[in-house]
Parts: C-alpha cells; sequence; structure tokens
C-alpha cells in the first residue's frame, strides 16, 4: 500500500487516541502521517473515514518503516504493557541508530526506564512521552511530557510542538529529562487531577447538602467560579455534568450515575511512588481512596446503619456559605499541586533528572486535563524561586492561605457536624497544619520506636543519637555506646 520514505512521523495503533493523534499531526504543515495497525482492517477504516489525512498507510510493519524517512520516528499508541513492549521489539530489529521511538501510552515510568536501557546499546532512541488531554487534546492540541535524550529532541521537538496546544503563545510540551522523566511528571499530573476531581466533588456535596442547592444551581455557581482564580477546565465541566438533565427519568443526570468511580492506575503509581520517595501526598492520597470505597458497595451497604449526625447543618447564610467553599477548595488545590510538586522533584533527585519545575507548570496551561489559570501562578513562583522548598510557602500562596484559611476550617467543620464526608478537604487542611507546625507529636512516635524498637531518637539540646534503657534502669545512653 505504500511507497517508500514519504513520512516524516509514523503513528502505531489506530484507535481513537492513536487516529486522533495522527490526524492532529497530518493537519499541521510540514508534516506526513504514515499510520499502521496490527490489524488492517482498521488502518482502512481510518484512511477511508479521513481522505484530508493524506496517510501513508501500511498493512505490515515492514512497510511502514519503509514508509518512513529518516531518521525514523514512530509514535506507539497502543495498550500499555506486553502490547508496547512488543511493538517496541519488532521496531528495534529494524529501526537503525539515530532512529527514535516514542512510546506515547500511560506506561509506568520504572517500564519506560527498563525499555530505554534495553533499547539503547543499539543506538536507537527511546522515548516516553506523557500526552495528556484525552481524546480530543489528541485531536486538536494535548500537553505532552516527552523524556529520552537531548539528541531525540532535536528531530522529536518541532513535531511536538506542531501538534501540542498552545498557551499564551507557546506550545504545550517541553523536554523534562531522560528516560522515564516524561512518563513520572504524567503520572503525577494523573494523581494531581484526581485530587482535583475529589475536591471538586467534596465542594458539591457540601453545596448540595448542608447549602441545599440543586446540581442546576450548583453549575451555575461552578460557571461563576469559573471566571476567577478557580478557572480550569475541570471545572468548567463539572458544571456542564451537572446541568445535564437525563432524558429518561428527568432528573439530574448526577442523581442517576451509580456513585462510584473508576480508576485505571495512575493515582495508585502517584501514591505507591510518593511513598517510597518519602514525599506526604495525602490529599491526592485520599482522591484515590475515596474511588476504592465508592467502589465496595456491600461495605456500604452493611455500613449504612451506623450513626451519624442527626441532620445535616443548614447553613445560617448561603452565599457566605458558598464563598466558604470556594476559598477551601482553592486552598486544598494549593496543596495536591504543591504535593505533586514536591514529588516531581523528589523523583528528579532520586533518579538524576534535570527537571524544571517552572516550565512543567507552564505546559500544564493548555491541552491537560488539569488545564487552569492557577497554572500560571505556580510558573510565577518558580520563575522568581526555582528552589522553592514548598509551593505553598509562594508569597501569593501564602497570601491565599491568610485571606481563605479561616474558611476552609469552618468548611471543614461543617462537614463534620454534618457527617459529609470530605476527606481530600480534611486531609489537605491536616497537611498544611502539619506543615506549619512549630512542633509535631513526632517527638512521641520515635519516643515509643525506641522504647519496643531501640530505633533511638535526637535530642533538640544536643548533638548525636541516643537510647533509653527502658528495659533496664531507664538511664539514657549514647546509641554509640549501646553496640
Amino acid at each position: 500500500m505504500t511507497e517508500a520514505a514519504q513520512a516524516n512521523i509514523g503513528v502505531i495503533g489506530m484507535a481513537v487516541m492513536g487516529s486522533n493523534l495522527a490526524r492532529n499531526l497530518a493537519s499541521r504543515e510540514g508534516n506526513t502521517v504514515a499510520i499502521f495497525n496490527r490489524s488492517p482492517e482498521r488502518t482502512r477504516g481510518v484512511v477511508a473515514a479521513h481522505p484530508e489525512a493524506g496517510f501513508v498507510a501500511s498493512e505490515t510493519i515492514d512497510e511502514f518503516v519503509a514508509s518512513l524517512q529518516k531518521p525514523r520516528t514512530a509514535i506507539i499508541m497502543v495498550q500499555a504493557g506486553a502490547g508496547t513492549d512488543a511493538v517496541i521489539d519488532q521496531l528495534t530489529e529494524r529501526f537503525e541508530p539515530g532512529d527514535i521511538i516514542v512510546d506515547g501510552g500511560n506506561a509506568l515510568f520504572t517500564d519506560t526506564i527498563r525499555r530505554e536501557k534495553a533499547v539503547s546499546p543499539t543506538g536507537i532512541h527511546f522515548v516516553g512521552a506523557g500526552i495528556s488531554g484525552g481524546e480530543e487534546g489528541a485531536l486538536k492540541g494535548p500537553s505532552i511530557m516527552p523524556g529520552g535524550t537531548a539528541e531525540s529532541y532535536k528531530t522529536l521537538g518541532p513535531i511536538l510542538s506542531s501538534i501540542a496546544a498552545v498557551s499564551e503563545g507557546e506550545p504545550c510540551v517541553t523536554h523534562i529529562g531522560t528516560d522515564g522523566a516524561g512518563h513520572f511528571v504524567k503520572m503525577i499530573h494523573n494523581g494531581i487531577e484526581y485530587a482535583d476531581m475529589q475536591l471538586i466533588a467534596e465542594a458539591y456535596d457540601l453545596l448540595r447538602y448542608n447549602a441545599g442547592l440543586t446540581p442546576a444551581e450548583i453549575a451555575d455557581v461552578f460557571t461563576e467560579w469559573n471566571k476567577g482564580q478557580l478557572e480550569s477546565y475541570l471545572i468548567e465541566i463539572t458544571a456542564e455534568v451537572l446541568r445535564q438533565v437525563d432524558a429518561t427519568t428527568g432528573k439530574p443526570l448526577v442523581d442517576v450515575i451509580l456513585d462510584q468511580a473508576g480508576s485505571k492506575g495512575t493515582g495508585v503509581w502517584t501514591v505507591q511512588n510518593a511513598l517510597a520517595l518519602g514525599v506526604p501526598v495525602s490529599g491526592i492520597a485520599e482522591a484515590v481512596f475515596a474511588r476504592s470505597l465508592s467502589s465496595h458497595p456491600e461495605q456500604r451497604e452493611a455500613a449504612a446503619g451506623l450513626p451519624g449526625p442527626a441532620n445535616t447543618v443548614a447553613v445560617a447564610d448561603r452565599d457566605a456559605f458558598v464563598e466558604d467553599v470556594r476559598q477551601a477548595l482553592y486552598a486544598s488545590k494549593i496543596v495536591a499541586y504543591s504535593q505533586g510538586f514536591d514529588a516531581i522533584r523528589a523523583g528528579a533527585a532520586e533518579y538524576n533528572w534535570n527537571i524544571d519545575l517552572g516550565a512543567v507548570s507552564r505546559i500544564w496551561r493548555g491541552g491537560c486535563i488539569i488545564r487552569a489559570q492557577f497554572l500560571n501562578r505556580i510558573a510565577d513562583a518558580y520563575a522568581a524561586e526555582p528552589n522553592l522548598a514548598a509551593l505553598l510557602t509562594a508569597p501569593y500562596f501564602a497570601e491565599a492561605f491568610t485571606e481563605g484559611q479561616e474558611a476552609w476550617r469552618r468548611v471543614v467543620i461543617s462537614a463534620t457536624q454534618s457527617g459529609l464526608p470530605a476527606p481530600a478537604f480534611s486531609s489537605s487542611l491536616a497537611y498544611y497544619d502539619g506543615l506549619r507546625a512549630k512542633r509535631l507529636p513526632a517527638a512521641v512516635v520515635q519516643g515509643q520506636r525506641d522504647f519496643f524498637g531501640a530505633h533511638t531518637y535526637k535530642r533538640v539540646d544536643a548533638e548525636g543519637t541516643f537510647h533509653t534503657l527502658w528495659s533496664g534502669d531507664r538511664t539514657e545512653i549514647s546509641a554509640t555506646d549501646s553496640h
């Protein structure tokens, strides 16, 4: 089906994401796109549906490789896991030194590190690229987070820049770092997305059951919020969801959707890896756990009769409460992003990636699911202080806490008094208070650890490490003397 070496870029995998990405590439001046799917029928279907794209279609992997100009560049958009490994093996057997293999799927970054190590000795470049924005983003302009070598980015960068979303005149793509850096940052992006979605859902719950607003009224509130600090894609689409009426029952659609949230695993990966790196991401973790809890109907049914408050707490001033929830949502979002950027910084240190946190925030301003006005403030914070200890301490965000922390506390109290679960709001506030505390009860934990396991402790008034002889005369000794 093909003529030799016509295309400057190829896409393997013609499911919706792959075909949309190929269409996006084909629509940009200077790109000729080769496409391949292991099922030729699907490739033919894409060609027939989109003749305007001028695709160079192949029915075999050999034809596909022959259709690519050197250095050959192919983007893999197939299911993560064994399917991706199989395609990488096929390309590695056929590509030559200097060619580029890009995995654009939602791969676990450690798999990307492994794959890069396996491919690198051949002289072929392997790039793990996080792509955010869903099906629409793939077609109209996603946020792209490529890893890989700096050399590969010389070829790949202009191609990816041609299809990325544009925010404030800048394409939403940057070279994140070597090997698995791109997929690591995409993983953290998705973790923040979990937290953001859960926080918005908790805001809805509070407005509905404590303020007594209908879904349509809450949609109006969210639409208004979307004109200010909280302007974001997720606030925008939540308003659309809440405004939708079910055609069958005439009820708000949100009332007929089963309240069990699914998950594809990237939020879990974020929490697991943050734990391994020693970074608290409590807001993200609670969002992951909230989805897990929602998906255990048998436990929820068994617990339905447990005691709780007799009634929800009716708010005295509805407008004031709505404003409190807005401020609590904004404060909690700051915590979620701050925790996410902490995890990126820790991952960069662990894996020797030179990641520009300001650049990451800038490429998230368009195309991706967590795109928001808020990200400009994050970019500004890292521009002013690249080594910022914690994002939430930046002057702009510190001022937001000054203005909003009392409202945040009132909202968490209201949720508690009404028996409404608000795990992301509550844990975000607890993290904030823990971070700003002059002294934490961790001293008690260290005392306990020393008592049962001789794990030792340090003192506030002396250098060194110490142990109390708890099973003896309870004198304190230097830990060096105890060995």
